[in-house]
């Protein structure tokens, strides 16, 4: 009623001439035409843009509006009744499972509808589809092509379909698959959340619309999409929401205030947001195009008249009116999205020629290529400066690098022991965790953590328990000799043999678990480098595409890592047999001397490792662990030593001397204690001298003389003297006691003054220095036919001129839509 007052206030008293208002009418239609021919002008260039972007996968801000909604909430119907014809998607819910862009174009030319699907991985359209029922079926069996061809239950790959209609409107819609909250019987348990994520994903760029349906049944308070709606859009600033199959609804008011309550939706969706309420036929009988549009004009005509009339009062048209009805939410997407379409074409234009550009310069790049193929000397020159940036940045990484970042590419202990297929560390028992173990490391601090980590093994590996028969092997062969030196020999012979024995594997471990490390730095100084060019610009060639000469690359790298770990294996075995050879002082030092009962053989370094290294511990927990371990692998001297005392002559020796008539062997038995000699020097436990064959008395069953037995062999070397007079074990444990502090001995100067260089001169000095000579020497010192082999591989060069071919076809492409919107531009 308000707009008939107003009308009749502003109608002018005079009538018009029908000059004038002919005029005026020409004008008009005049105007409308040319609007009506620059929106169109507009859409159609945003249809090919948006085809070019499908086809090539290009990320343009195209204003696009996007169907949202869970199933059965009517996008089916809504999308049939905007395109103004039927094909039955609702009975293969086209929509469920991948995503259809529809783009509607108003041709009043077209009194029947022509649809056409685009090609897929293309720009180009197919033939017409005749049978509007033949849409379903194409839609259906695309959508079970690509999802067997992924093997997933949705995708977000689209079909786009372009429909030319006398009766439909110049509009483009992406329905999205509908919402669920079950997976249907046969598909897996997690479709329902991947189709919101897609759809999310779809919905999230911020030059679209949302265009989101809910039934009418369904209130606002209890929606189950909305929250997922406001999680794309918080404040609905670019969502429209309709209110679908409103017509179930209308019976349940009776008073106006009941309307315009519902019609509000106070409280829900905030006061700047207006719902769109639609009801369309319910019929789905074969009918002709021309009846279902018929239908849906008088369903919305049908609402209108039951709101004033079959309602009490009857409802605030005026605020209310232009948001009721299928024709008010058409008119209002169609000019929307031309609003939008003007607003974004200026950065469009700038978007469209900065794309063109990129592809202009990648087209130049692949002519490059290809050029490059037949010019040897230019293609030699670009791969040796790649090569060497790569071998830089293995440098790089090796002196100390945050780039890549360790998170991401770093590998912890126990993953760097699994992922090399190693394992631990051979005989060791307990876990040995080094410090920063749990941390992600590469290059150089993985090395040197590696390293550490081969100490703490060393350590943690005591002088192995010996048997008797073994002993006395040793013992008794020393003993035939002479020379009085036979437990020190024999003792200093079994730690020899431990160290060969067990030490021996846990050096090849530290240097395949170095090899690994370094061999791991390949991808992240290729991932370093490619993070480097995209800074600083490609200063290295673009050798990108050349799978031949990336896979000869890695291999003559790995190989090098395979060389020098092969040669630091043989350099830290020389060492071993060095330390454990006969002729090595190692076992005779001074310091390391171990007495039979002597307080100055007891002294000995105990088995800990460096400290330095142990406090700079940066992991968490990690200090009072490596204590606690340190600890366990302590050797511990005895705590008291035995007193040396110098044999004499005076009655206890008589005594003994009176013993000699009890049966003594001719060998001695490890078990045994030793014997005492006097005079000259004496082998051990067989009384025996040098000279003439003698035989010696034994000094059993004499308790005040058994405590003093000793076996003197100039350095002071003694068995069994304690103090107190307390008898001391047997020379099979002296002996194994010796064996144990002579290992010790070896490991310690093996581990710390060996090892550790050996290491580090034979692996990391070769990386920095001589990785990139030997890696260009493998790679570059062939001739031409044999290093083109790595370019111009079979079908190489098809492969170059197919990639040229599809650029030179979307720079074409990307043209003419540039050219179109200069034109668009310059009408605006």
């Amino acid at each position: 009623m308000a707009t008939t007052t107003n009308s009749s206030l502003t109608t002018p008293t005079k009538t018009p001439s029908e000059k004038s208002h002919s005029a005026r009418h020409q004008k008009r239609n005049h105007t409308m035409l040319e609007s009506s021919s620059s929106s169109k002008s507009r859409f159609e260039a945003y249809n090919r843009l948006q085809a070019a972007a499908v086809a090539f996968g290009e990320k343009l801000p195209i204003p696009e509006i996007v169907a949202l909604g869970g199933q059965s909430d009517g996008k089916s119907s809504l999308l049939e009744a905007l395109l103004g014809f039927r094909f039955n998607v609702r009975e293969v819910e086209m929509g469920t499972r991948r995503p259809l862009i529809l783009q509607m174009v108003h041709d009043p030319t077209a009194l029947e509808p022509r649809c056409r699907f685009q090609d897929e991985d293309s720009e180009e359209y197919g033939s017409p589809v005749v049978l509007a029922s033949a849409i379903a079926d194409i839609i259906k069996s695309r959508t079970d092509a690509i999802l067997k061809k992924t093997k997933t239950a949705v995708s977000s790959k689209p079909i786009v379909m372009r429909a030319e209609y006398a009766h439909c409107p110049n509009l483009t819609i992406i329905d999205t698959p509908g919402f669920v909250l079950k997976a249907k019987k046969g598909e897996p348990e997690n479709t329902p959340d991947e189709i919101l994520s897609m759809v999310k994903s779809l919905a999230s760029p911020p030059h679209r619309i949302l265009l989101f349906l809910q039934q009418s049944s369904v209130e606002w308070c209890s929606s189950l999409w909305l929250d997922a709606i406001r999680d794309i859009d918080p404040t609905f600033r670019r969502t429209v929401i309709v209110v679908s199959k409103f017509d179930n609804r209308l019976k349940e008011f009776s008073d106006r205030w009941e309307v315009d309550r519902y019609l509000s939706a106070s409280g829900y969706l905030g006061d700047s947001t207006h719902p769109f309420f639609v009801a369309l036929p319910k019929d789905r009988n074969t009918i002709s195009n021309d009846e279902f549009r018929r239908q849906i004009s008088q369903v919305d005509t049908e609402v209108i008249r039951h709101l004033r009339e079959g309602v009490a009062g009857g409802f605030d048209e005026e605020k209310f009116r232009p948001y009721i009805g299928f024709s008010c939410l058409r008119e209002y997407l169609e000019s929307e999205l031309q609003r939008r379409y003007k607003e974004a074409a200026p950065a469009t234009l700038a978007l469209l020629e900065q794309r063109c550009s990129e592809v202009t310069i990648e087209l130049s790049r692949m002519d490059s290529k290809i050029q490059a193929t037949s010019d040897v000397s230019q293609l030699r020159r670009f791969a040796m400066l790649y090569t060497a940036s790569i071998c830089n940045n293995v440098r790089g990484l090796i002196d100390g690098a945050a780039d890549p970042a360790p998170e991401q590419w770093g590998k912890t202990t126990v993953e760097e022991q699994y992922e090399s297929s190693i394992g631990g560390w051979p005989g060791v028992i307990a876990e040995i965790k080094p410090p920063n173990a749990t941390l992600r490391l590469y290059g150089g601090a993985a090395f040197e953590r590696v390293m550490h980590e081969f100490r703490c093994a060393a350590y943690s590996i005591e002088c192995p328990p010996v048997s008797r028969e073994k002993v006395a092997n040793i013992l008794l062969a020393h003993a035939s000799r002479g020379g009085g030196t036979g437990a020190t020999q024999a003792a200093a012979e079994i730690a020899r043999a431990a160290a060969r024995s067990w030490l021996a594997p846990l050096l090849d471990t530290a240097c395949d678990r170095l090899a690994f490390v370094l061999g791991n730095l390949f991808d992240l100084a290729l991932e370093r480098n490619r993070n480097h060019d995209s800074e600083y610009g490609n200063k290295s060639g673009n050798m990108d595409g050349y799978v031949g000469f990336h896979a000869a690359l890695r291999r003559a790298y790995i190989q090098f890592i395979k060389d020098i770990s092969k040669q630091c294996k043989q350099l830290v075995r020389h060492h071993l047999d060095s330390v454990t050879s006969p002729y090595s002082l190692v076992c005779n030092e001074t310091d390391f001397q171990v007495g039979f009962g002597s307080t100055a053989a007891s002294v000995y370094k105990s088995n800990q490792c460096s400290v330095g290294w142990l406090s700079l511990e940066l992991s968490d927990g990690g200090a009072s662990g490596h204590e606690e371990s340190a600890k366990d692998q302590e050797n511990r001297p005895p705590e008291k030593s035995a007193l040396q005392t110098t044999p004499g002559k005076g009655t206890e020796a008589r005594d003994a001397l009176r013993e000699c008539q009890l049966t003594v062997p001719e060998t001695p038995s490890p078990d045994q204690p030793c014997d005492p000699t006097y005079g000259g020097t004496k082998e051990l436990g067989n009384g025996v001298d040098i000279g003439p064959r003698k035989r010696c008395s034994r000094m059993t069953g004499n308790n005040r003389n058994t405590d003093h037995v000793r076996f003197q062999n100039g350095g002071g070397i003694l068995f069994g003297n304690r103090d107190g007079g307390v008898r001391s074990g047997s020379a099979y444990a002296d002996i194994c006691l010796s064996a144990a502090h002579h290992f010790s001995r070896i490991r310690e100067v093996l581990v710390e003054r060996n090892v550790a260089s050996a290491l580090n001169s034979g692996f990391l000095t070769p990386c920095r220095d001589g990785l990139v000579q030997a890696v260009e020497l493998d790679l570059f010192a062939v001739n031409d036919e044999k290093f083109m082999d790595m370019f111009v591989a079979p079908g190489a060069i098809d492969v170059l001129q197919n990639e040229k071919q599809s650029l030179e076809k979307r720079q074409k492409i990307l043209l003419s839509c540039l050219t179109e919107f200069k034109c668009v531009a310059q009408a605006l």
